[in-house]
């Protein structure tokens, strides 16, 4: 399939879950691929594992903490020297903590907002120069259905994915005229390592019961989207956001 090809991808948090599945959508559809990850063992056993089908000229890891700013500089310089100019970036990169508010501690919230709201921020801010000079580009932002509507125990993590829904849209709206496009996804409770730290199978077989398709969601669910997003089929799409969460956002709830 070629559906992106010519198209130089970041896909951040791209070790495992839906970031791992991102790449590997992305590089079946012909683009080249940075994996950037700040875990270093299963980031490179990705990009080893890839490269042997498809190439070691089309895909790489770079370890990479998105709430640096540093970082990014180099990741996106390296990234343009080895493949081309980037005209691809998915902000996937997140972590999840539960807390409820008065026991959660400010550390622990700006830690949340840091590589959640920080990282997205800064990668965009670190793409855009080469997406400008270099005719335009696509910008894919992981919120949630928490940047939808809100939830008890995670006020942190709702508040950074709220931010990435705006700042999506605030982009989108200054790069329109550069031919930049910005979008988020809001993915519903998905099946990954992140998820499963909290509650495990029985935190899944709960979550299926409350969406309309009455299953979690898995990686391959998610990646999809994020391949249309980065081609040229989405080209008038830009400010715009895409629930992928089997119903959960489809219905109201009642109570506390």
């Amino acid at each position: 399939m070629s559906r992106l090809a010519g198209k130089v991808a970041i896909v951040t948090g791209g070790a495992q879950g839906q970031g791992a599945e991102i790449v590997r959508a992305y590089l079946a559809e012909g683009a080249k691929v940075e994996i950037a990850d700040i875990n270093d063992t299963e980031g490179q056993a990705l990009a080893d594992e890839l490269a042997q089908k498809y190439g070691d000229d089309v895909v790489h890891f770079t370890r990479h903490d998105v709430s640096d700013e540093a970082s990014w500089a180099a990741l996106v310089e390296a990234v343009n020297e080895r493949f081309g100019p980037v005209n691809v970036l998915a902000n996937n990169a997140g972590i999840l903590r539960f807390g409820n508010i008065d026991k959660m501690t400010y550390e622990e919230a700006q830690l949340v907002w840091s590589v959640n709201m920080g990282g997205c921020f800064l990668g965009m801010q670190a793409v855009v120069p080469t997406m400008k000079r270099n005719g335009g580009g696509s910008i894919i932002n992981s919120s949630s259905i928490e940047g939808l509507a809100g939830m008890g125990s995670v006020v942190a993590y709702c508040g950074s994915k709220w931010a990435i829904r705006g700042m999506t849209k605030g982009a989108a709206h200054e790069l329109g005229r550069k031919n930049i496009r910005v979008n988020s996804v809001h993915p519903g409770m998905i099946d990954t390592p992140m998820t499963r730290m909290h509650g495990g199978d029985d935190a899944m077989a709960y979550g299926a019961t409350k969406v309309a398709l009455q299953r979690v969601g898995t990686p391959e669910d998610i990646a999809p989207a994020y391949v249309f997003l980065a081609s040229d089929e989405s080209r008038y799409i830009t400010g715009a956001e895409l629930a992928i969460d089997g119903g959960a956002t489809a219905t109201h709830a009642f109570g506390g």
